[in-house]
């Protein structure tokens, strides 16, 4: 995915509320900016860090700035989760999914019963595949882990992953890392143990888990590689 437009550079200042940060731009200006993640973002909004930022065309917009990007250390860290899903479906249209080849069409946002939605349905001839897509910005000790807070609306889609097995069809709840600092990952049991849990029991029904990482820098991002999933000793 690359930017339409060139990113603008800032310094954090300080993310609050869940969906705003104030930061400081390069010219001087303080400025209040969009912040399109509802998790913690543990591990990457150290105030002080630089940060990239995308700017709207529309002009009634409250905040026009959106927060996308932050570096700490030596690592870009894609934050804005309302990327992640075009991300990681232009990966399988450019066929850089090597589980998810061939596939004939994509449906976004799918209801699949009375009150939840999937992220994607991929058809393969007769068959279908049913994708939920989770960001995933926290790294600890090369560690690459989700959820950063507890989410039992996550929770909740795992188990309507594992219906939708149940039903003959394929479930994938698929973990877009975007930051290139972790070699492996892990459901983060210290944050939300029930997650965790869940993740491993519906794997034993038969959802299946692929994790990918995404290179991030501020003229793009794209899907780079899989990495290995590790579930011993959760449940």
């Amino acid at each position: 995915m690359q930017f339409s437009s060139p990113l603008q550079a800032a310094t954090l200042i300080k993310r609050y509320k869940r969906f705003l940060a104030d930061v400081t731009t390069d010219e001087g200006q303080e400025i209040t900016v969009h912040c399109p993640n509802t998790g913690s973002m543990r591990g990457c909004s150290t105030p002080g860090s630089r940060v990239m930022l995308s700017t709207s065309p529309n002009p009634k917009r409250k905040y026009p700035q959106t927060f996308e990007m932050i570096r700490e250390g030596s690592t870009w860290i894609g934050v804005n989760t309302m990327l992640t899903n075009h991300i990681v479906a232009e990966a399988i249209v450019e066929g850089r999914i090597k589980e998810l080849q061939g596939i004939d069409s994509i449906t976004r946002e799918v209801k699949t019963s009375k009150s939840s939605r999937l992220d994607l349905l991929l058809k393969k001839g007769e068959e279908k595949i049913y994708v939920e897509i989770k960001n995933c910005s926290l790294v600890e000790e090369g560690w690459a882990m989700f959820p950063d807070a507890v989410t039992a609306r996550g929770t909740k889609h795992l188990h309507e992953l594992a219906n939708l097995v149940q039903q003959g069809h394929q479930g994938i709840i698929f973990f877009c890392v975007q930051r290139t600092d972790a070699d492996r990952f892990r459901p983060a049991a210290h944050i939300d143990p029930l997650y965790a849990q869940t993740l491993a029991e519906v794997t034993k029904k038969g959802v299946q888990v692929l994790v990918y990482q995404a290179e991030v820098c501020p003229q793009s991002i794209h899907i780079c590689k899989s990495l290995p999933c590790f579930l011993e000793g959760i449940a």
